[in-house]
């Protein structure tokens, strides 16, 4: 049976899994948290609800409605997509195979305030392991990061690096760092080099030397989700067609992380917009 996976189960994600699973294809959505919307109060501009609705509200009827008509819910954090037999979702706790994969995960979160970060930014500072670990093969690198999606990157560039050391940045990591990586628990206070980077700078005067440093703040966003795989960014925005088509065969993205009008109303037309695009793909290919 052919199967979608969303990424994200916001409203953009949830919308465009009902027109997935409606079409007879087995969808997962698989999300931490409701996203942006989670985070507002009251919703007074959204169609068909005279009286203000609930957020929190708005976001379990929507997740109840794609359960009812058969969409498993997963709540898991995405820390990689990629290709192997099929398309490939990587989670903290699981993998997932998938025939089209949707990516609804709201909008980036802004890159950590570190002097140096961004005058490097492909002079040695990078946002994905795996687009760029083959650049840096038996070189000392860093990752940025406290969580599962830096201990990621940290797996994807350990068998190719020289040494691969973990920077919390201050920061209690949330669990156990992979084996083979060191850690460093002190605050950054610069990135440094010439041309090229060169070194990380600590708030207590130490110095790692490093010709690469992997930034992985946080949890993946959908632009990191989307650089994965070969998909075209903009800043933060994935760009995607008239179809909602990232380029990548099978790839789709909806909502917040395409830009535009920041609104619900936006996000569940992108998502009805990429799963009925989506059915066509499957289909097409089937």
């Amino acid at each position: 049976m052919s199967r979608v996976v969303v990424i994200g189960k916001g409203p953009a994600g949830i919308s465009a899994a009902l027109y997935t699973v409606r079409a007879g294809i087995e969808t997962i959505v698989i999300g931490k948290d409701g996203g942006a919307l989670e985070k507002a109060d009251k919703i007074e501009n959204y169609y068909g609800f005279p009286e203000a609705v609930d957020a929190k509200t708005l976001i379990s009827n929507g997740i109840e409605q794609a359960q009812k008509l058969g969409v498993k819910i997963v709540s898991d954090e995405v820390v990689g997509i990629g290709f192997k037999e099929k398309l490939n979702v990587i989670t903290k706790e699981s993998e997932y195979d998938a025939d089209c994969i949707i990516i609804a995960t709201g909008s980036s979160r802004s890159s950590p305030k570190i002097k140096g970060l961004a005058e490097f930014e492909g002079k040695g500072v990078s946002y994905c392991a795996v687009c760029d670990a083959f650049f840096y093969r038996g070189k000392d690198v860093a990752v940025i990061g406290d969580g599962e999606y830096a201990f990621h990157e940290a797996k994807e560039l350990l068998p190719t690096s020289k040494s691969v050391t973990i920077l919390s940045n201050g920061k209690d990591f949330s669990s156990e760092p992979p084996m083979g990586a060191k850690t460093i628990k002190t605050e950054i206070a610069a990135l440094e080099g010439d041309t090229v980077l060169k070194k990380v700078v600590f708030k207590d005067g130490s110095e790692l030397e490093v010709a690469g440093v992997f930034v992985a703040v946080g949890v993946a966003s959908s632009s990191d989700l989307a650089k994965k795989i070969g998909a075209q960014t903009e800043g933060a925005r994935i760009v995607v067609d008239e179809n909602m088509s990232t380029g990548v065969p099978g790839v789709f993205a909806a909502g917040d992380c395409t830009g535009g009008l920041l609104q619900i109303a936006k996000a569940v037309s992108d998502g009805a917009k990429a799963g009925t695009q989506a059915v066509k793909y499957i289909r097409k290919q089937n």
